[in-house]
């Protein structure tokens, strides 16, 4: 008896990418993101609760040019993955699930979640 080759998987470089693709991807790496930023909001919670010098220490930190960019990366990842969710939410509801209509969702997702992540740091933090 012949053993028969198992069938093979296209290799990633066999597909073309899509923008629902990488969409995809984001989500999944934002929901893991929003873990650490999570966890970034309750230090700051802890140190506000054990008492002013831990609390101005947190504070300088995420002050800090470093501490800005994690906290903009957090802002930016909690819109993405909430619009993510929404564009879920639709297609759950058999709504733009047409060829086009998804590429469209997936862009306005991306788009969408940098304007408010910007929005959002220039109402409340620059300039603020």
């Amino acid at each position: 008896m012949a053993v028969r080759p198992r069938p093979l998987s296209p290799h990633l470089q066999i597909y073309r990418w899509t923008i629902t693709m990488a969409m995809s991807i984001f989500h999944r790496a934002t929901g893991i993101a929003l873990y650490a930023g999570t966890l970034l909001l309750v230090i700051w919670l802890a140190a506000a609760a054990i008492g002013e010098g831990a609390f101005a220490s947190v504070n300088a930190l995420y002050g800090s040019w470093f501490g800005q960019l994690v906290l903009f990366g957090y802002t930016w990842a909690l819109f993405h993955h909430m619009l993510g969710g929404l564009r879920h939410f639709l297609w759950d509801n058999i709504i733009g699930m047409e060829p086009g209509e998804r590429e469209k969702l997936a862009w306005a997702n991306l788009i969408v979640s940098i304007v408010l992540t910007l929005l959002v740091w220039l109402i409340f933090v620059w300039v603020g």
